[in-house]
């Protein structure tokens, strides 16, 4: 009989996993087919463009600078102790560009843009004001979502950039004051191992992430169901989402093209 159970809840988990997956790639094929040709509303670019990059600044600037700070923390023990203080800022720097700063960043931007983003729409749909504009004849898809997928997008790269770079000042700054490292020693160490690569990784990695939490945060905020406790769930369900999208993303990035 527990067998039973557990084979039915089962069932029912992969079931509703599938129907979100499929609602996410069906979504994602509308927002495709409305930038072919493009049809956005410029505002709306603009405004989102504003809202989920500028006033995101501070706080990702704040998780960097810590990032930095604590990976070079974490080497600092190991390089005084076998005296390789000239590989400190390399070992900071390859783990905020490939993996720390993407990670973080865009982990920290889906809860607040993201979630921000899935209450919006959830609540625009509980309200009913997508039906009104369907009424109108404006696709809602056109008008709402392409502008924010694509917002999302383009300030996820502008921050994980600007992160990487005050991640970096970070480490500087912490290796300096705290473990009596010469900031030339740390330039250098940067500056001679680090390649373009290991930069364009993250960036390559931070498209990946907008765009999945962009798709998740829209698809459940225009899917909700059941009125404001609706709202909470599509929110919960977004950010959990997102945050398992941009692990499987990582680690398949990383293993196809972070060699």
């Amino acid at each position: 009989m527990i067998g039973e159970r557990w084979m039915i809840a089962l069932g029912a988990g992969a079931t509703r996993i599938s129907q979100e997956v499929g609602g996410i790639l069906i979504l994602t094929a509308q927002v495709l087919r409305a930038l072919v040709p493009p049809r956005i509303d410029r505002r709306e670019l603009v405004k989102n463009l504003y809202k989920m990059g500028n006033r995101s600044v501070p706080i990702v600037a704040l998780t960097a600078f810590f990032a930095g700070a604590l990976m070079v923390l974490q080497a600092g023990p190991f390089v005084k102790k076998f005296g390789a203080t000239s590989l400190a800022g390399y070992g900071a720097g390859y783990a905020v560009l490939r993996e720390i700063g993407p990670i973080l960043i865009a982990l920290m931007f889906s809860g607040r843009v993201g979630a921000n983003n899935t209450a919006e729409l959830a609540t625009m749909t509980v309200t009913e004001q997508l039906d009104g504009l369907r009424s109108l004849a404006i696709d809602p898809v056109a008008f709402l979502v392409v502008p924010r997928v694509l917002a999302m997008m383009v300030m996820l790269v502008a921050l994980t950039a600007l992160g990487d770079l005050v991640a970096l000042g970070g480490a500087a700054i912490v290796a300096r004051s705290m473990l009596d490292i010469d900031w030339s020693t740390m330039y250098f160490s940067m500056a001679d191992n680090l390649r373009p690569a290991d930069f364009l990784l993250g960036i390559y990695k931070s498209v990946a992430f907008g765009a999945a939490i962009a798709m998740s945060s829209c698809y459940f905020g225009i899917a909700v169901r059941g009125g404001a406790v609706g709202v909470g769930k599509a929110v919960n369900a977004a950010v959990v989402a997102a945050a398992v999208s941009i692990m499987l993303l990582d680690f398949f990035m990383t293993y196809l093209v972070g060699g």
